[in-house]
């Protein structure tokens, strides 16, 4: 293996040796570079000499002629992501070319991160958004509203009041109160009275279920008897 120093002085087969020619030996030595090129080491204080220094990342401190890591951009590390080996550089944390890649969509590389912001966006919009009311306590009757989910789950919830012995239409409808069908299709629906405390147990069941709506019927003690207050959840897409 080549030595990674370069003398400062060379001699001929009869040349003189005097005490100067002895002294540049050392004194203009130089190191060589990864690239076959050399740097004259100077203890003054130069922060690019000699091979750790130039290609590793090394400077020396002015001062006291010690190595130091080298300054380098905000927003950067060390690292190699070259899909090969190669030499370490300065690479950004952040960016098409860096480590994280600053997309909310996130993608399907392995070899990349996301960042903060990324995540969070990325969880929110699978969480979805909800159009509520925001009243506090035991909703009215009538009082509706949905949850769109981040991949087309739509959830649909609210508050009837069965007070006929007719059965009950019902349309989807928004918080503020304007028809809100679901876009596409429905699974299905399920609906829950509120119990009084009497005897006769009730029932709640759904007729005739779309997009659009449906009709709710009960049971308390006689068929489509008035049940009072019932809540219903419907899912769809």
């Amino acid at each position: 293996m080549a030595s990674p120093i370069v003398k400062g002085q060379a001699f001929g087969t009869t040349e003189t040796v005097t005490a100067a020619k002895l002294q540049n030996i050392v004194d203009s030595a130089s190191f060589k570079d990864f690239d076959g090129s050399t740097e004259v080491f100077n203890v003054s204080g130069s922060t690019d000499i000699g091979t750790c220094v130039l290609a590793g990342g090394l400077a020396v401190k002015t001062s006291t002629g010690q190595l130091q890591l080298k300054s380098q951009a905000d927003q950067t590390v060390i690292g190699n992501v070259s899909g090969g080996a190669a030499v370490p550089t300065a690479v950004p944390i952040v960016g098409a070319a860096g480590i994280l890649v600053n997309n909310d969509s996130l993608g399907t590389d392995d070899t990349k991160g996301a960042t903060q912001g990324n995540i969070k966006a990325f969880v929110e919009n699978l969480i979805g958004t909800a159009d509520k009311s925001s009243s506090s306590g035991l909703l009215a009757e009538g009082s509706q509203g949905s949850l769109t989910l981040g991949g087309g789950l739509i959830i649909k919830f609210g508050v009837i009041d069965k007070n006929t012995t007719e059965g009950v239409a019902v349309t989807f409808q928004d918080s503020s109160g304007s028809a809100s069908a679901f876009p596409n299709a429905i699974y299905g629906i399920n609906v829950t009275p509120q119990e009084n405390s009497d005897a006769a147990s009730e029932t709640a069941s759904v007729i005739s279920p779309t997009v659009s709506g449906f009709t709710l019927a009960g049971y308390h003690g006689v068929s489509n008897s008035a049940i009072g207050r019932c809540f219903f959840i419907a899912i769809g897409y």
